[in-house]
């Protein structure tokens, strides 16, 4: 088993370090994120990135099926921590496609007892365990009411309490509340937004929240920390275990390939970039072809450096805990992908799927992220 070295990553005395869980000691930190994708966790990826930290989210009806323990998610969050990485387990309670349920029915109690079920296993291992993954993405619009921050609330406390009784008052993983998404639009800053960040503020237990902005202009995160910052403590702190430029790059799909691509590799001139990253998927680029791709593109190019932008920007607040940023093209990327896929994989440090891998078997970076980031976890 190999045991990483583990940096310190932010600007404090030793002092306060000393007199700070592990978990908060964890400022301005940049990490990995695999959404669901735990089969796709690979160490000696993450080494050659220098990563330190790893993201999963559950979705807790599928502990249903073989229980907790068994699931692939908790086993490779815990197989990480082991391993000396620093995590965090996102818990998703999925309502999209359904009347969200009664805090006080049936349906909260088997999600209550889902929870019962995971909490044993993670607490006091992983650094940190989210309280709801999307919670309002991943549920509807009309059911944004007292009932659903009453469901979380009551989800939380059910954390803060099993935390208490069995971890101890120095217990490493620290309690957040699961992210908002799309804040810039004023649809999404609502009543019920405003009672989560009360409920945040207002519980000592809980370190800080979560966000996602998933945004078309770096400016739009802005909106994201002028709304939650304020609305917290002085001593919380925000997590970010998504974020990106994905519906950037999605305007510019259906957009015809540069020219100096096309002549280059003798495509036609009016093929458009979801041709080419489905050509891609379909049977992987050589790296030089792929990055030619992405670099000749203005629309990719010019914002090769977003990820070492959105940290400056994160990391000026003074509120960062850790950022996790999407590591790997993963599964659900590829499938069926079309002109009106959203391209996720563009975001990944690593390009498994849309470049040929290595002659011993290992994925190649994309050439974009992968130098910032392995700058960025030395700040």
């Amino acid at each position: 088993m190999t045991v990483r070295k583990k940096t310190g990553t932010a600007l404090l005395t030793l002092a306060t370090v000393l007199a700070l869980p592990t978990a908060a000691t964890a400022q301005n930190a940049l990490g990995a994120n695999y959404n669901e994708h735990f089969e796709d966790v690979d160490y000696g990826e993450l080494d050659r990135a220098n990563a330190e930290w790893v993201r999963i989210f559950l979705p807790m009806p599928q502990v249903d099926r073989a229980g907790p323990a068994e699931h692939g998610a908790v086993k490779t969050i815990l197989d990480a921590d082991r391993r000396g990485y620093k995590t965090i387990l996102s818990l998703k309670f999925p309502y999209n496609r359904v009347q969200f349920p009664d805090a006080d029915g049936p349906e909260f109690d088997r999600q209550l007892a889902r929870l019962d079920a995971v909490l044993p296993l993670v607490m006091g291992k992983v650094d940190m365990l989210v309280i709801g993954n999307e919670p309002f993405i991943e549920s509807r619009q009309q059911d944004w009411t007292p009932n659903f921050n009453k469901f979380y609330e009551k989800l939380a406390r059910r954390a803060i309490a099993h935390r208490a009784a069995n971890c101890g008052a120095n217990c490493k993983t620290r309690l957040y509340m699961g992210s908002f998404n799309r804040l810039w639009s004023p649809k999404w800053r609502t009543p019920t937004t405003e009672r989560w960040m009360r409920f945040v503020k207002n519980t000592p237990e809980i370190e800080g929240v979560d966000i996602h902005p998933h945004v078309t202009t770096i400016e739009q995160t802005k909106v994201f920390l002028d709304y939650v910052i304020p609305r917290m403590r002085p001593d919380q702190k925000f997590i970010a275990t998504e974020f990106s430029l994905i519906w950037w790059w999605k305007d510019h799909l259906k957009k015809p390939v540069p020219a100096a691509f096309a002549t280059k590799y003798s495509i036609p001139a009016n093929t458009r970039n979801w041709q080419v990253i489905k050509a891609a998927l379909d049977q992987p680029f050589p790296k030089a072809k792929w990055d030619d791709f992405l670099a000749l593109n203005p629309w990719f190019e010019d914002r090769k450096h977003y990820l070492a932008n959105i940290m400056q920007m994160f990391r000026a607040t003074g509120r960062l805990a850790v950022a996790t940023y999407g590591f790997k093209q993963g599964r659900s990327m590829a499938n069926n992908f079309g002109p009106e896929s959203t391209p996720w994989l563009l975001n990944s440090v690593v390009a498994g799927r849309t470049i040929r891998k290595n002659a011993d078997g290992s994925s190649q970076f994309n050439y974009a992220w992968i130098d910032d980031f392995k700058t960025l976890q030395a700040k």
